[in-house]
């Protein structure tokens, strides 16, 4: 029996995590310090692993999150179906109080199993879904890549995990995620368990 192995990661902190300002797939920022701090801790951690691909958002706060393992000549595939989620026009502001109450409510929405609902000006999961499912079956179609590193989007990722894992949508919410954490699944051909979940002590 062959496994594959997935390392699934989120991509390190920006300056506008930090400054609670929707990024989402229209907001192209950079890793900031502590982004590549994590990204070096993560590196430092991981790099005897023999990776056979690197998959990647077209983001740069995602491909600079693997940085060190681009360095090492690993190839590499950047996907746009690996984007964060479009946040619509909320994308590059920050959040007030009012905002944050219609975007609990179209959580909320989401949970109850409304996940065709988009975001005002922007996606719903099932978009999401739909742009992923390609990339899904590409990654797992080939599998003389027995290794592989992702690194991608905190709600993109949600998506991910649920469509890799049989999960509903309406609860992607039990993938909690962090910057730099660390999925680790393994996927027989057949049957995919998770390994590691959200594990962050590569960065202790």
């Amino acid at each position: 029996m062959s496994l594959k192995k997935i390392y699934l990661i989120r991509h390190g902190q920006t300056d506008l995590n930090l400054q609670g300002i929707v990024q989402g797939s229209g907001v192209d920022s950079p890793l900031n310090e502590t982004g590549r701090w994590q990204a070096e801790k993560f590196f430092d951690a991981y790099r005897h692993i023999q990776f056979d691909k690197v998959y990647t958002s077209t983001l740069q706060r995602a491909q600079q999150s693997v940085q060190g393992f681009l360095d090492l000549g690993l190839p590499h595939e950047a996907h746009a179906g690996l984007n964060e989620i479009c946040w619509g026009w909320r994308e590059g502001t920050k959040i007030s109080p009012e905002e944050d109450a219609y975007y609990y409510e179209v959580l909320g929405r989401w949970q109850k199993g409304e996940i065709d609902l988009p975001i005002e000006g922007g996606e719903s999961p099932v978009q999401v879904a739909e742009r992923q499912k390609p990339v899904i079956d590409l990654i797992l179609s080939r599998p003389e890549e027995e290794t592989i590193l992702i690194c991608m989007h905190g709600r993109a990722m949600r998506v991910f995990l649920s469509q890799l894992l049989h999960y509903p949508l309406s609860q992607m919410d039990r993938f909690i995620h962090y910057n730099l954490c660390l999925y680790q699944l393994n996927f027989t051909g057949s049957m995919l368990w998770v390994e590691k979940f959200a594990d962050v002590s590569h960065l202790s």
